[in-house]
């Protein structure tokens, strides 16, 4: 059955991509793909993210990684942030972890491998803050100008609720300097202000549509103004053979204190490849 089960999501998952949309991405950091699930997986993995968040409480890593909780800040009144959830639920496991899905990041990317670095479930709560403009790489324990991200609608994404927003070309203007997500949304752009000259694009999203973002583009997303939950399932990926820049991240502190910069980050039970 268990076989049965990978090889259903192997053959379902829409992970088709023409020479159009690799160029798109590649000159645009980013790329909105219309139907990557059906109306069923969407069903099954919003289960399967609700039952790992729900385990959580105010937990915000799972599987043993830094020891992070929820509090009362602005920024945990942005979403829900849920971390490395496939550690503890198959569902998640089974699609965010996905050889079909690793093989369409690498084509994105032009790389030839890819290490899952963390997923994360983002719910944007009725009435929930903006997420200020920022990038992500730079938050994380590698540095690489080929990591890439997906983001994956579960319930619908709209202007009114919170969808995502990108500016184009931002991942070739950047370097690995980053604002935080607070109050002053356009913090980025006085990091980098030739950004603010181009105009952002909204991404609005049915459930099942996805988006691809390079680490280094510039994204944020709106408030949430309705009375429901903008649930979206993301994750970021880090190409084999990155090696470790000193950030602690998500990083346990074990694992952590076993690094040194420059190290190759290859722990295959921490970061799979797909």
């Amino acid at each position: 059955m268990v076989i049965a089960f990978w090889m259903l999501h192997i053959r379902l998952m829409n992970t088709q991509l023409s020479p159009e949309q690799i160029s798109s991405y590649q000159k645009d950091g980013f790329l909105s793909y219309p139907g990557f699930l059906s109306a069923d997986e969407v069903a099954e993995l919003k289960a399967g993210v609700l039952r790992a968040v729900d385990s959580m409480g105010k937990k915000k890593v799972a599987g043993g990684g830094l020891n992070m909780e929820e509090g009362d800040s602005y920024y945990d009144k942005v979403f829900t942030q849920r971390l490395n959830l496939w550690r503890i639920e198959e569902t998640v496991k089974n699609y965010m972890l996905n050889p079909k899905l690793g093989r369409m990041l690498c084509a994105l990317e032009g790389i030839d491998g890819i290490r899952v670095w963390h997923d994360q479930a983002l719910i944007k709560e009725p009435y929930g803050n903006p997420t200020g403009w920022h990038l992500d790489n730079p938050y994380w324990s590698f540095s690489s100008r080929h990591a890439i991200s997906i983001w994956i609608a579960l319930e619908d994404a709209t202007l009114q609720n919170g969808c995502m927003y990108f500016v184009p070309g931002s991942h070739k203007l950047a370097t690995f300097e980053n604002a935080g997500i607070g109050p002053n949304l356009g913090d980025l752009f006085k990091v980098y202000p030739e950004m603010a000259k181009i105009d952002p694009v909204a991404a609005p999203m049915k459930a099942g549509d996805c988006s691809f973002h390079n680490g280094l583009a510039a994204h944020g997303a709106g408030a949430n103004m309705t009375r429901g939950r903008r649930i979206a399932m993301t994750s970021g990926y880090m190409p084999v053979g990155s090696t470790f820049n000193g950030k602690q991240n998500i990083l346990s502190d074990s694992y952590f204190r076993s690094l040194k910069v420059g190290d190759v980050l290859e722990n295959d039970d921490w970061n799979p490849v797909l």
